[in-house]
């Protein structure tokens, strides 16, 4: 009788062992595929480009942006106008980048107006990037709040 015993515990043990082992794994994939899935899933990023210039009423700020995968034109934004898209990063490398070229007057700057590498945790958990352009230079803002200055012309 002892040895029936003892195989039957050691059955409910290794059953459990696998159980847990099962629970932790599925544990384990839950929380991957979450990551994956924040950092190249669907999730939509809401960008925008805000012309902050404070007096160019007589030349507009213009944008022109385009990715490998599409191209959204160019605009030709007054004070306190902007342009805006949203962005789908995939995780197979597609619609992970927005180049945009910024002309104003004489100056033109080109940059990345969204990249997926940088983007996704910058952006913050609402994933909005925003953009405004000035005199000064070029900043950034997941809040529209706090602004902080990427570069200059």
């Amino acid at each position: 009788m002892d040895s029936s015993l003892s195989m039957i515990m050691k059955n409910n043990i290794v059953r459990f062992f696998l159980m847990l082992c099962f629970a932790l794994f599925i544990v384990f994939l839950t929380k991957t595929m979450k990551r994956a899935n924040y950092l190249f899933g669907n999730n939509e990023y809401y960008v925008q480009v805000i012309n902050g210039f404070s007096d160019n009423s007589s030349v507009p700020l213009v944008i022109w942006c385009s990715s490998e995968e599409m191209d959204l034109g160019g605009r030709a934004l007054q004070e306190h106008d902007d342009f805006s898209w949203t962005m789908r990063p995939s995780f197979w490398g597609g619609n992970n980048e927005m180049k945009c070229t910024m002309k104003w007057d004489s100056t033109r700057r080109s940059f990345d107006a969204f990249m997926a590498s940088r983007d996704t945790h910058r952006c913050g958990a609402y994933r909005m990037c925003y953009w405004m352009v000035t005199q000064d230079g070029f900043f950034f803002s997941n809040d529209q709040v706090n602004w902080s200055m990427d570069f200059l012309w």
